[in-house]
């Protein structure tokens, strides 16, 4: 049995700032890549996703993005096994490099009007190749960070892995606002928006060369040498009842109660924002960007903190409070970003009524039924309204029904009821309110986030650590939380109701509360031997 134990066989101060910079910079850079293109979704979706119907555009955009999630866990598979059996640096060194390459070539993909359907068939081929590099880059840099840290510091050294997939997230918004000034709007739409995507051979070069001078994790090398790596990392992973049951615990109670609380934080109120609430993009983008670098610090704060109290105990509580505080956080957004537009909708709300009010949000050549062209009306627009059943179509806004409702007299029932669909740039100390509740979500997701890399690493035997870690966490990560744009996005777009996709979160949260509350040990401290 091996007696080496992360932390315990020397500390190298200058040795771990650099396992951790370059752990961190290379999942910086991988997330980047990834979110890239979840950050131009609008653009993605005109140039690739052709259709008449704007929300059609953006919804098959958003379906895109998620099947980069959809196969993150085949790569957790397939780079998992090559993690336990070949090691955890030259893993993601492999990882990297695919997943900068597939980005490099989104930038490449002529558009539609260029070659055809042929345009979207590439566009989703190289996502995939996203999803399954994704698949393996997380859990190989959390690994790697965690078997090099002292056992009382694991939670913080690994905070910096957590922080870096913000920190992704938060560098796409801010190459894609300094592309568009430095070009001009006109030249941004045209092809100035391939730049981001291209920039991502730059990154790639910088994580290639920081990865490649780092050595092998000490616990992998003490298992090479004492032959004790597994034969068959997935079979054994899914071996005992009991690592199966914490690979469950780990998917719902962790991976998938984490990872929407952040993609609300981040994306729900970027679009929520930008859609539902008309502000303008790059205000919306600034805004979202600094909650973003502010909540960089409680990533690093709860995962220092959980050193001190535990792993479970900042998540539990991160849950609970999600549950309480998620709904009213938005309302509260909704209220500062556009005032009158919120005060309308208390005014003079609008109810359309009818015997079939079906609406497809993917209908390319209009909806079937008098009603659904309604609600597809209003939809596009942006705004909210309630359905009831009736024998006859009816649309009334305030009480009042609006006979023959065209649009064109609907434009004018609107605005006289004050509905303004121009974009909106709030006053500043609105824009701090909303800063502010953004922020407070930031805090959440840090409680849930922050603590994690170390826990999942803690939780699984050392010889099957990273097939046991990486497959529950990117199928919860991949389909609980990669899949949440797009099917909150699709709840608002069929409810009307700009605060309904919430309820996705809200459920997802509530059950890994409870499985989280009941079944998830406590593993501070743990030795990683």
């Amino acid at each position: 049995m091996m007696t080496v134990v992360a932390g315990e066989h020397g500390t190298d101060p200058k040795r771990d700032r650099m396992v951790i910079a370059a752990s961190s910079l290379g999942t910086v850079f991988e997330w980047y890549d990834f979110f890239i293109y979840g950050t131009l979704a609008p653009v993605i979706g005109k140039l690739f996703f052709p259709a008449e119907n704007e929300v059609a555009q953006f919804l098959l955009a958003l379906a895109s993005f998620a099947v980069g999630f959809g196969f993150r866990p085949l790569g957790a598979v397939l780079f998992g096994y090559l993690g336990d059996r070949l090691g955890r640096k030259y893993t993601f060194l492999v990882t990297i490099t695919l997943m900068g390459g597939a980005t490099a070539g989104v930038g490449l993909v002529p558009t539609y009007a260029a070659i055809g359907i042929a345009a979207p068939i590439l566009l989703i081929t190289l996502r995939i190749l996203q999803g399954l590099a994704l698949g393996g880059e997380y859990g190989g840099a959390a690994i790697y960070v965690a078997e090099h840290a002292p056992a009382n510091r694991r939670g913080f050294y690994t905070s910096f892995i957590q922080a870096s997939v913000a920190g992704g997230f938060l560098l796409s918004l801010l190459v894609v606002l300094a592309t568009k000034a430095a070009i001009g709007t006109e030249a941004w739409i045209a092809w100035g928006w391939r730049i981001p995507f291209l920039f991502s051979i730059l990154l790639l070069g910088i994580s290639l060369w920081m990865r490649l001078k780092l050595k092998e994790s000490p616990v992998f090398r003490a298992m090479k040498e004492k032959g004790e790596l597994a034969s068959n990392p997935l079979k054994e992973s899914f071996g005992t009842r009991r690592n199966v049951g914490l690979i469950l615990v780990a998917m719902l109670g962790i991976a998938a109660g984490l990872t929407v609380i952040w993609y609300t934080a981040h994306y729900s109120a970027l679009f929520f924002l930008q859609n539902s609430l008309r502000v303008d993009e790059t205000v919306a983008a600034v805004v979202v960007g600094t909650s973003v670098v502010i909540s960089l610090i409680w990533f690093v704060l709860f995962g220092w903190l959980s050193d001190k109290v535990g792993r479970k105990k900042p998540i539990v509580i991160g849950y609970a409070a999600t549950l309480l505080l998620l709904f009213p956080v938005f309302h509260v957004i909704a209220d500062a970003a556009n005032p009158a537009l919120a005060e309308a909708g208390r005014r003079a709300p609008i109810v359309v009524a009818g015997p079939d009010c079906t609406y497809n949000p993917f209908a390319t050549k209009g909806q079937e039924t008098e009603c659904g062209r309604l609600l597809d009306y209003l939809s596009k627009k942006g705004v909210s309204y309630t359905k009831v059943e009736a024998p006859v179509v009816a649309l009334t806004v305030g009480g009042r029904p609006v006979a023959e409702p065209t649009p064109v007299k609907l434009d004018r029932v609107l605005a006289a009821a004050g509905y303004s669909f121009e974009k909106v740039r709030p006053p500043l100390p609105n824009l701090l309110l909303i800063l502010l509740a953004i922020v407070l979500m930031g805090v959440l997701s840090g409680m849930t986030f922050g603590p994690v890399a170390a826990l999942l690493t803690e939780l699984f035997p050392a010889r099957i650590r990273y097939s046991s870690m990486s497959i529950p966490y990117h199928v919860g990560t991949g389909y609980f939380g990669g899949f949440l744009p797009f099917i909150s996005q699709y709840i608002v777009a069929r409810t009307g109701d700009p605060f309904a996709g919430l309820w996705y979160t809200f459920a997802v949260v509530a059950m890994a509360l409870v499985v989280t509350l009941i079944w998830l040990p406590e593993t501070a401290g743990k030795r990683l031997d």
